[in-house]
């Protein structure tokens, strides 16, 4: 397998969503070694944001793109290029503000494309989504301040970072996708602890 890991935390060694994604990474290629990994970075380098002139070129159609069009979408090419040259995506993100890094949103933005990564059915705007990455795999390695942000609970109505996450995979195909959050960061002590043991312990399991 080719393995994407997409980082996006702003912080470097002092981030816990890298810890969870190089943990993952040991523990795949104990289990897997002859499978590859590649990285690609959405906090520390931040992606672009897409502008006017990426809107123009995108929702034109290829054979009408000029120069200027396909030097405007030359990165967003490569993103989308590189996902589907995938076959597991694994994505480490903190929980800011209640959503996602700026540099995470700015990757999907990159790589939302229409007749691309996803389409309408029936080619026109019917809000009947086709995702174009099938048969991929995903994990979100999110970690978070607080707790409680699984459907029902206390925060769950506050989650939009791992619940828009599994959104946007599933618009682009990818169904299968499993989540480990790390959570109360910020309380600490003892029961930052336990929540560490928890989701390392997780990590470790997967097979």
């Amino acid at each position: 397998m080719k393995i994407l890991i997409i980082n996006s935390s702003v912080r470097n060694e002092r981030s816990y969503s890298r810890k969870l994604t190089r943990l993952f990474e040991e523990n795949w290629k104990t289990k897997y070694p002859l499978d590859t990994f590649t990285y690609r970075e959405a906090g520390i380098d931040s992606v672009p944001n897409i502008d006017e002139a990426w809107i123009a070129g995108a929702f034109k159609k290829p054979s009408d793109r000029t120069e200027e069009n396909k030097k405007t979408l030359q990165l967003s090419d490569e993103l989308v290029n590189e996902l589907r040259d995938h076959d597991l995506y694994v994505i480490g993100t903190p929980m800011y503000n209640w959503s996602i890094p700026s540099g995470l949103k700015a990757y999907i933005d990159q790589v939302m494309r229409i007749n691309e990564t996803w389409k309408f059915r029936s080619g026109t705007p019917d809000g009947d989504y086709v995702g174009l990455l099938d048969h991929k795999k995903a994990f979100i390695l999110s970690t978070r301040g607080d707790t409680g942000y699984g459907e029902n609970e206390k925060n769950g109505s506050v989650n939009f970072q791992t619940t828009y996450l599994k959104h946007i995979l599933g618009i682009m195909g990818v169904r299968d996708v499993t989540i480990f959050s790390l959570d109360n960061e910020e309380f600490g002590g003892e029961i930052f602890e336990k929540s560490k043991n928890k989701i390392f312990n997780a990590i470790h399991s997967i097979e």
